[in-house]
């Protein structure tokens, strides 16, 4: 039903007239110092694209990339601990996986999940009228960042680290409140809310308009933007976003650099009819996402972003 076409954040496969199976995957270098939270992170991370297909996660795969070191095992213990305990606040069981020496810790999952076909949510049915509502706050790259560079501790990452590790199950309890009004959806990770826009937009052939200071943020990321501490890949979203993006002449010189920073576990980036959007917000807050913000909508377009202040 869904596969690499449309770049949604699952490939979905029919299994009979009444379920589907979904299939995902995902792994990175450690972002923070603590093992057993970066375990938990990447876990989430991956149990992620699970639900923004509307789907829950059933089954899970270890990915492990780690150095052939006795001393580094128990850190590899931790990070395998993370990862299970966050499975298991999903509901999903880890059953196994791969593990290959390499010099730098990498790890994540594969996961499967299930859903009745209705009640799949791609990325590709955003109509115009639909309003935009984002889940979390963004700014997860530029604090990782701060952290490696030394500028904050791990105190300054635990605003972060919650997001982080927060499932978005809830998030989709709440879309589940006012189906069949959410059209589209996606998780806003690695290509920042303007990549992930895009490819909605693109999937579903219309255009977008976002309102910069109605985005959530993490505490410190506006100012850390400022002083220029910012990940690559945030840098390298942004090049790519300026094909398509087009900022109003007020729009604050660092808004750019947050709407296109690389974000690691993710909120839900919504699509739902206008009628039904406060109905979402408030569904939304009740099941354990109060940052959820309408953040612009969905225009008539082709692919286009247009941002104001």
């Amino acid at each position: 039903m869904v596969a690499a076409a449309t770049s949604d954040d699952a490939a979905v496969f029919r299994l009979s007239d009444d379920r589907v199976l979904v299939a995902t995957v995902d792994f990175f270098a450690p972002i923070v110092d603590d093992a057993y939270t970066f375990g938990a992170i990447a876990a989430a991370n991956a149990l992620s694209d699970i639900y923004a297909m509307g789907a829950r996660p059933l089954l899970a795969l270890n990915l492990v990339a780690w150095p052939r070191d006795p001393a580094l095992l128990e850190l590899l213990g931790d990070t395998l601990r993370g990862g299970a305990d966050v499975a298991t606040r999903a509901g999903a069981l880890v059953v196994g996986g791969h593990s290959i020496d390499d010099p730098e810790p990498k790890y994540g999952m594969v996961v499967l999940g299930d859903a009745r076909p209705d009640k799949v949510i791609t990325n590709a049915g955003a109509r115009p009228g639909d309003v935009l509502v984002l889940t979390k706050p963004i700014g997860t790259g530029i604090l990782s960042t701060a952290l490696k560079r030394g500028i904050i501790d791990e105190g300054g990452m635990a605003d972060a680290v919650r997001t982080m590790t927060e499932l978005n199950a809830g998030a989709l309890d709440a879309v589940r409140d006012v189906e069949p009004a959410v059209h589209a959806m996606t998780d806003v990770t690695g290509f920042g809310i303007l990549g992930h826009l895009r490819t909605m937009l693109v999937a579903s052939g219309v255009g977008a308009r976002l309102v910069a200071h109605r985005v959530p943020l993490l505490p410190q990321a506006e100012a850390l933007a400022a002083r220029n501490v910012v990940p690559g890949g945030t840098r390298r979203n942004l090049d790519a976003a300026t094909r398509f993006t087009r900022f109003e002449r007020d729009v604050d010189a660092v808004v750019p650099l947050l709407l296109a920073d690389a974000q690691t576990s993710g909120g839900l980036l919504i699509a739902v009819a206008g009628q039904h959007v406060e109905r979402l917000v408030a569904a939304l807050r009740q099941r354990g996402t109060p940052a959820a913000s309408v953040i612009g909508e969905i225009v008539a377009g082709d692919g286009t972003i247009d941002v104001a202040p």
